[in-house]
């Protein structure tokens, strides 16, 4: 019986050290994995937010706007105006907001509708009236005004009407004359009307009697 010697080789006889198994390894990955995907998610948010942020402060204008519509020809309050910060068409003419205040007092060269921004040419300090004009308040019945709304600076006639249960009246007054102004009080309708001097008083005489109605004109411009 033979004895077999066996040569030990320094550090072979230590038992070999297990390989960390497949599952384990995934296990690792995996673990890590979340933590990255919510910091490069974190990270796209916040490049999100610091784009909006630019785009939103960046080329924007503080300008003058309407808060409130405006008839043509009414006198503008601090009320009927409000600013807005928005990106503009540098070729579009607006009234920056340091100015607001230089628009109170105005009147409306054109009507104005709520939002609309305004522009230099939209807003004008002529006074009303101007020399050689009168404005002259006329009561009218509501049913001898049209039901199409009356604005400022609508261009209309004033017509003599018959007095009550007579004929009609031959080479009755008529007179041309331009709105500023109408409050209606049912059920009568009070219009402003800038007439010529000369016009006036024949006009307040008419318009006391309370026979006169009220044609209106184009519009067009």
């Amino acid at each position: 019986m033979t004895t077999e010697q066996r040569t030990k080789t320094p550090g072979h006889d230590a038992a070999p050290r297990p390989l960390a198994s497949p599952a384990a390894a995934g296990r690792t990955k995996l673990q890590r994995s979340p933590l990255m995907f919510v910091a490069g998610v974190l990270v796209l948010v916040a490049g999100a937010v610091f784009g909006g942020f630019m785009w939103t402060t960046s080329d924007k204008t503080e300008v003058v706007a309407a808060s409130a519509d405006v008839q043509r020809g009414q006198v503008i309050t601090d009320a009927d105006l409000t600013t807005v910060r928005v990106g503009l068409d540098p070729s579009l003419r607006t009234v920056p907001a340091a100015q607001r205040q230089m628009l109170v007092g105005k009147r409306a060269a054109v009507d104005l509708s709520a939002g609309t921004l305004l522009s230099p040419e939209q807003v004008t300090d002529a006074l009303v009236p101007p020399s050689g004009m009168s404005v002259v308040a006329v009561p009218i019945s509501s049913d001898l005004v049209p039901k199409v709304p009356i604005l400022a600076g609508d261009s209309v006639r004033l017509v003599q009407t018959p007095a009550a249960g007579g004929e009609l009246v031959k080479d009755g007054l008529v007179v041309t004359a331009e709105v500023v102004g109408v409050t209606s009080d049912d059920p009568r309708t009070v219009v402003d009307v800038l007439v010529p001097n000369a016009k006036a008083a024949e006009l307040a005489a008419l318009a006391a009697s309370g026979r006169v109605a009220l044609v209106l004109d184009s519009r067009a411009r």
